[in-house]
């Protein structure tokens, strides 16, 4: 969808004038943005400088789509370019990333980002690799371009600077399609323009292009399939298999009868629901079936992404967000496969007061797809307003009318192999009745630290037997932002997880590593995450052999059983006078039943209230085998 449209020739006639305050007043309109006066400076310096440069080429008439949101995401595009090929008569399209900058250099620790002079915060995106990105996103997505995606180019439009300030931009452009273009070759840029479009009008071309189905193409999907075909191959097991046959099958009937069914998928830890989900979405992408993977966490997302994909950005584009489809056409997916869909959210975007007549999550994300599939641990909503519920979703799908299939996972073997270890961890913190006592599993093992000097070093020595592991803490510590480093040195984590004498930082917050601490969504798998204490919504959705957990003031022992308290918590999602202190104790036991079952070979326990730490080691008996108190 596009905010703006106008020809080139229109743009720049006096009636358009005052393009940036129409610009930004649709925004407000149809996506509840409100643009910032930077931003529309930059529309004003820029825009203008395109549209000078195609009426300079002959091409008055090509039209400019300017700020195109591309299709299931919240990214947009800053032009893309409508017109007739000067050599086919056929469509021809360029997206345009315009920038303003007057000198960037390659950022030496990572060639696809760049430091821009005068300008504060992370290193930027590369340009180039940008449009670039957008292209091949375009490419892949809008049924307009299966039989001819060479139809669209990318462009990087440095329309300030001299090449001489931005010469090591240009290594990284690397591919035919995509150009790099600065004030220097503005020339070339023109030259460019004319090669590409005939001086005829694009209305045409741009109808198409907007009016374009949107659709993962058939290129896109065999993307998918061949990246997830190349990894091991996952081996499903009982009711794993007859998960995986029932979408499959729930899939084919849907595309000969045009029929809808919901499936709903549920186990704790360990029942293999992400290993059905890659299966699904590599068997589907196989058949040529229009499919999505979606999460609703950045950390899980992000790690799929670079697990699966790799470096191959149209499989990239394969997993999203469940708030990727607000905008998205009714059934037009075969199949959206919603793992971790414990964390759907009531609303897609930020919930407010507002946000009460908006579309709930649930409904877009049934709607989107003829077989929308959610895989889920009931027991693992940590805040508020998570509605991914078995119940939840039954209901809103009968309402419907719509079927609603049902595939429990919970028979299985869990966490590496012990149902026997989660069904206590439920008992532990009251979330099913029964005996707190631990009784012992040979496959999986179970203690408590003295101190988290001790829990830390077991976890060491777990990790020098070539064992994955981490700590994690309920959130009871301030995350404070990085400290700026002094006499040149970069940025490091504060040391805000303070226990008996023993500190360590919270994960990184945001998507780019601090020091050797690496972005929060690797922390769970980057060998340096170790150094850093995991967060309920960091570690959630992830496992790893050995689990260190630090149960904080916010659940302790009293009269006999584990209480929370709220006060003690440090979430700010529990602040709030719309949660009510009941949600806040299951919220607060949920989040350590997440913390609590992240483990595959064993869990270490240390408490910091010495009452809970004398229960723990009256039911699980003394240190980890290999230390020593303290």
């Amino acid at each position: 969808m596009t905010v703006f449209r106008r020809t080139a020739e229109a743009l720049l006639s006096p009636v358009e004038r005052n393009f940036a305050a129409v610009l930004a007043e649709q925004m407000k309109m149809r996506d509840g943005l409100t643009v910032s006066e930077s931003e529309r400076r930059s529309w004003e310096r820029s825009l203008p400088v395109v549209a000078h440069d195609l009426v300079e080429a002959g091409l008055g008439q090509v039209e400019m789509l300017i700020e195109y949101r591309l299709p299931l995401t919240s990214k947009r595009a800053d032009v893309i370019l409508a017109g007739v090929d000067r050599r086919t008569g056929g469509d021809a399209f360029v997206v345009i990333e315009l920038k303003q900058w007057s000198r960037a250099e390659i950022w030496d620790e990572n060639p696809s980002r760049v430091l821009v002079h005068n300008m504060k915060g992370k290193p930027k995106l590369h340009p180039a690799l940008q449009a670039k990105d957008y292209a091949d996103y375009i490419a892949g997505y809008l049924t307009e371009f299966a039989a001819n995606p060479d139809a669209l180019a990318a462009v990087a439009y440095l329309h300030n600077a001299v090449n001489a300030d931005v010469i090591d931009l240009y290594d990284a452009v690397e591919d035919d399609r995509t150009q790099l273009f600065t004030l220097t070759t503005r020339g070339a840029f023109v030259d460019y323009l004319s090669d590409r479009f005939a001086p005829l009008p694009g209305r045409a071309a741009a109808d198409r292009f907007l009016d374009s189905a949107v659709r993962p193409s058939r290129r896109l999907l065999e993307h998918a399939a061949e990246e997830i075909r190349n990894r091991d191959q996952f081996v499903l097991l009982d009711e794993q298999r007859l998960a995986y046959q029932l979408v499959v099958h729930a899939v084919g009937k849907a595309h000969r009868s045009d029929h809808k069914t919901v499936v709903v998928i549920t186990g704790g830890p360990g029942t293999g629901k992400s290993v059905i989900a890659l299966s699904l979405l590599g068997e589907l992408s196989q058949r040529g079936r229009a499919v999505q993977h979606a999460t609703g966490s950045k950390s899980f997302t992000q790690t799929m992404r670079k697990q699966v994909a790799g470096k191959a950005s149209m499989t990239r584009s394969v997993f999203k967000y469940f708030n990727s489809f607000t905008k998205a056409e009714k059934n037009d997916l075969d199949a959206l496969i919603c793992d971790e869909a414990h964390r759907i959210r009531r609303v897609s975007g930020n919930p407010s007061s507002r946000s009460r007549g908006r579309r709930l999550q649930i409904d877009e994300l049934i709607d989107a797809a003829r077989v929308p599939v959610f895989l889920l641990d009931g027991q693992q909503n940590v805040r508020p307003g998570e509605m991914g519920t078995l119940p939840r979703i039954r209901e809103h799908a009968e309402s419907r009318g719509l079927e609603v299939l049902h595939v429990s996972l919970d028979e299985q073997f869990r966490c590496g192999g012990s149902r026997k270890y989660e069904d206590w961890v439920l008992r532990l913190l009251g979330l099913r009745p029964g005996p707190q006592d631990w009784t012992g599993d040979e496959g999986f093992e179970v203690s408590v630290a003295g101190s988290p000097h001790e829990l830390e070093a077991a976890l060491r020595a777990r990790l020098a037997d070539g064992r994955s592991a981490r700590i994690t803490a309920g959130f009871c510590w301030p995350w404070s932002n990085p400290r700026r480093g002094a006499n040149g040195r970069g940025p490091s984590l504060v040391p805000d997880v303070v226990v008996d004498g023993w500190s360590r930082p919270w994960n990184v917050k945001g998507d780019e590593k601090v020091g050797d601490a690496p972005p929060s969504d690797l922390w769970a798998t980057d060998p340096g995450g170790f150094e850093q204490v995991g967060c309920v919504y960091t570690a959630q959705g992830f496992e790893y052999d050995w689990n260190g957990v630090i149960l904080g003031p916010d659940l302790v022992y009293r009269n006999g059983r584990l209480v929370t308290v709220r006060q003690a918590s440090r979430d700010p999602a529990l602040r709030s006078r719309d949660v009510s202190d009941r949600e806040a104790d299951e919220l607060i036991r949920n989040t350590y039943k997440v913390l609590l079952t992240r483990g595959m070979v064993g869990t270490i326990l240390y408490s910091t209230d010495l009452e809970t730490q004398a229960f723990l080691t009256a039911i699980l008996g003394g240190p980890p085998p290999g230390t020593s108190h303290r």
